[in-house]
């Protein structure tokens, strides 16, 4: 749970006249006294991302329709699934969830048919651009679709909830056993670790693609917890990979009609997709504004150089959920060890990053407020930080306002992926909710973040240095109610006490 001092800062944002809903702010790119090398297809997706996204995202959300995922997920465990979500105009819902023993959800386990209602609240005072929900669970049900599955199961089950699914019994396809009812008051879900909190947060994104004359809405539910123990108590803060609607998807997409067509009985088996060979070497840059939980968004803009193996990372902060009103930037670099398969993640690879150097650029008030605030030999020179200006912060050992702290070593989990279009995509660990750093190799990530899109390939040769630029937010024709908090941007800043690297 966030400190009170947040919810504070949001208090004093409402009554100053802040607002909840996604503001574009006009921007301008400015440079440092280095020059940021950019490719062209780079410059064309941040670009894309602070200026050119039509993004609507409507306070409360009309949640009617069929929602799906795009491909096969992963989350924490790990664990592999789909999804396929219902929501009607009465408020009630049904959904799918159907899990695989295999990173292609190829090889389905069981299904969970979930029945229930679910009711929208106020928009988040955490989550900006959220709303927030009240849901009840009347049924959930289990489809088995092997007779392993269903011994797996059972184990879990009598050990808490004796008699759910009968033992010795041979598997019979396709009958379903009922694991919670709301009106026997019957619930053996916690054994496998289920829970529905996803749903007390949502946002709807619609964006409609003008070069490709489309539209796409997507659903964004609460995040799952990366330790499964506390995934029943979590409230969540961010979000999960987002689902797609039915009717307005990205296209191509394979697997799409094969979930849409699915149901308890009749699993989802997806096409069959060749992986691309493990090469980061480049350049990978956010494919959308990322959030993370406490509340943090980001873009973020990696370089891998494979003749050495060393990396770089630009990381963007902004206060708002569409990535427009931006607050620090962080660039870190470093270098990376050999890669290996991970033997807990298939298809995931296993690296080891170490941090050594990282500089900071503040871009609004409350970021140099808090920096110039900071004690003596913990953040770069006592009292200099200046608005758009960038410092090392290398010489202090990181920043400790920041929870930055150099050199600074993290156990990576990767894998890169191709989608429908055949563009790589590269899937880093997810981070820690708890907001630790995965600075074991026990806290190695299972799950992953958003992809980030390859926007370059190395070419080898030496590093060309690369100074990053900032953004800068131009006031004219701007309405000051529609500004960010600068408050309650400063006590979010002092609460967190970790730095997200990848």
């Amino acid at each position: 749970m966030l400190p009170w001092v947040w919810i504070f800062g949001c208090l004093i944002a409402f009554a100053s006249g802040s607002k909840l809903w996604d503001v574009p702010v006009r921007q301008r790119q400015h440079h440092n006294t280095g020059k940021l090398h950019w490719e062209p297809h780079c410059q064309y997706q941040l670009r894309h991302l602070q200026d050119g996204a039509r993004i609507a995202a409507p306070l409360p959300p009309r949640l009617d329709g069929h929602w799906i995922s795009t491909g096969c997920e992963v989350r924490p465990g790990p664990e592999f699934l789909t999804r396929f979500y219902t929501f009607y105009p009465n408020r009630f819902f049904k959904a799918y969830q159907f899990y695989y023993t295999d990173r292609r959800c190829r090889d389905p386990s069981y299904s969970l048919v979930i029945k229930g209602k679910i009711r929208l609240r106020q928009a988040s005072w955490i989550t900006r651009g959220a709303t927030e929900a009240d849901y009840h669970l009347q049924k959930v049900g289990i489809v088995f679709h092997s007779q392993r599955a269903m011994k797996e199961v059972a184990a879990l089950l009598n050990e808490t909830c004796a008699g759910a699914v009968p033992v010795g019994r041979p598997w019979t396809p396709g009958t379903l056993y009922e694991l919670l009812s709301a009106k026997a008051e019957r619930d053996c879900t916690a054994a496998l670790g289920f829970s529905m909190h996803e749903l007390s947060l949502v946002r709807l994104e619609k964006q409609y693609h003008q070069k490709q004359d489309t539209l796409v809405a997507e659903l964004f539910l609460g995040d799952i917890h990366t330790e499964k123990r506390d995934r029943v108590h979590y409230r969540p803060t961010g979000y999960q990979r987002p689902l797609q609607s039915a009717m307005h998807h990205t296209h191509p997409c394979p697997a799409c009609g094969i979930i849409y067509r699915s149901n308890e009985h009749h699993p989802p088996i997806l096409p069959f997709t060749p992986e691309p060979p493990f090469r980061i070497g480049g350049k990978w840059v956010s494919a959308h504004c990322e959030l993370r939980p406490a509340v943090l968004f980001l873009t973020r803009y990696l370089i891998f150089y494979e003749h050495n193996q060393t990396w770089e990372g630009h990381y963007y902060h902004f206060s708002d959920p569409v990535c427009r009103e931006p607050t620090f930037t962080i660039y870190a670099s470093g270098y990376y060890t050999k890669a290996r398969p991970s033997s807990k993640v298939k298809g995931g690879t296993e690296l080891v990053f170490r941090v050594t150097m990282a500089r900071v650029t503040p871009l609004e008030p409350a970021t140099v407020l808090m920096l110039n605030s900071s004690a003596p030999g913990t953040c770069g020179k006592l009292g200099s930080w200046t608005l758009g200006m960038e410092q090392d912060i290398t010489v202090t050992n990181g920043c400790t306002a920041l929870g930055i702290h150099l050199p600074h070593t993290e156990y990576e989990l990767l894998k890169i992926e191709q989608d429908a279009k055949g563009r790589n995509l590269l899937f880093v660990g997810e981070r820690p909710t708890d907001g630790t750093s995965p600075d074991t190799p026990e806290k190695r990530a299972t799950s992953y973040q958003s992809p980030l899109m390859q926007c370059a390939m190395d070419t080898g040769g030496n590093a060309i240095r690369i100074s990053h630029h900032h953004l800068k937010i131009t006031h004219n024709n701007v309405n000051p109610s529609l500004q960010p908090c600068p408050l309650s941007m400063l006590v979010g800043l002092t609460s967190l006490l970790f730095l997200w690297w990848k």
